[in-house]
């Protein structure tokens, strides 16, 4: 089975009255030599997330960058 891998930077994340939580990242451009690779395959995009579980919004950090697996999944 193949797997895609991207690398994505949080850059943004808010906090709604109804303490969900959403979450946007695109993927990395330029800093390290990993992030210049990656840029090559992943030239632009965004995910947009949205959570209700505060742990889990925990973990995603404004300015962190997060490695995205893709994994086809069976229906």
């Amino acid at each position: 089975m193949i797997m895609v891998r991207a690398k994505f930077t949080v850059v943004e994340k808010t906090e709604t009255a109804d303490a969900s939580f959403s979450v946007r990242l695109t993927p990395v451009i330029n800093g390290s030599e990993e992030n210049k690779s990656f840029y090559k395959w992943t030239p632009g995009g965004q995910i947009q997330l949205s959570t209700i579980n505060k742990d889990a919004a925990e973990q995603l950090q404004p300015g962190k960058s997060y490695y995205v697996d893709f994994t086809k999944a069976e229906d």
